[in-house]
Order: structure tokens, then C-alpha cells, then sequence
């Protein structure tokens, strides 16, 4: 179902960017008044502003309803924490580890400059 949908998505997604492109803006109307011969289209002689602006409506409102429904379903999928208690929060348990595999620190020896608290590395 969630695989159909995002098909469907992703058409209507296609089909609104292709509407968008394909209307004119809002200055292309001036050069309808000086007589381009809008009278004679397809769409009849208010041009296909209405029929576009409508297909626009209709696939947008689609395209909302099933990203709606995409989120939906993403979130049926996922399971949410409860903040009550139960197995929610992972038990971590502590593995020993044998002093022998350890590796131990070299110790460089350190000289205190005139009495202060930050060690002094001599040098070499």
C-alpha cells in the first residue's frame, strides 16, 4: 500500500510541476489586450488560465492529502518510547576485563618548578 501510494505521490508530484510550467505569468496578459488572438485557443476565449488554475488546485490538494498520508504511515512503523518505565531504556551490563590485558601507562617523571603545581617535563 505505502509503495502505491508513493508512486501516486510522486506522479502527482511530476504532473504539479509540469502544471506550474506550463502557466504563463502574470505580465504574459498585456500582451493578450494588445490582440494576440487569445479569443481563438483551445480552452476557449478566456484562455486556459481557469482550466490550469484549476488542475493546479486539484493536484496540490492531492498532492497534500497523500503526503499526509505518507507521514502516517511512517510513523505506524516506528515504534515510541514509553516515558513510564518498562524496557524502554536498554540495560547495559559491564563486561570484566582481566588487569593482565590492561596496558600499562609509562610513567615519565616530572620535576616541580619552584614549588608551583604544574609539573615541569625535563628535557632531553
Amino acid at each position: 500500500m505505502q509503495t502505491i501510494l508513493v508512486a501516486i505521490h510522486l506522479l502527482l508530484a511530476i504532473g504539479l510541476i509540469g502544471l506550474v510550467l506550463i502557466q504563463h505569468g502574470k505580465g504574459a496578459d498585456a500582451g493578450a489586450a494588445f490582440g494576440s488572438g487569445a479569443s481563438s485557443t483551445v480552452f476557449g476565449s478566456q484562455g486556459s488560465g481557469s482550466f490550469l488554475t484549476r488542475s493546479t488546485a486539484v493536484l496540490a490538494t492531492l498532492f497534500f492529502a497523500t503526503s499526509l498520508a505518507l507521514a502516517y504511515f511512517a510513523m505506524q512503523g516506528t515504534e515510541q518510547p514509553s516515558l513510564m518505565g518498562g524496557d524502554a531504556v536498554p540495560v547495559i551490563q559491564e563486561v570484566p576485563v582481566p588487569v593482565s590485558e590492561v596496558p600499562a601507562i609509562p610513567e615519565i617523571p616530572v620535576e616541580r618548578a619552584g614549588g608551583s603545581e604544574l609539573p615541569v617535563v625535563p628535557e632531553k
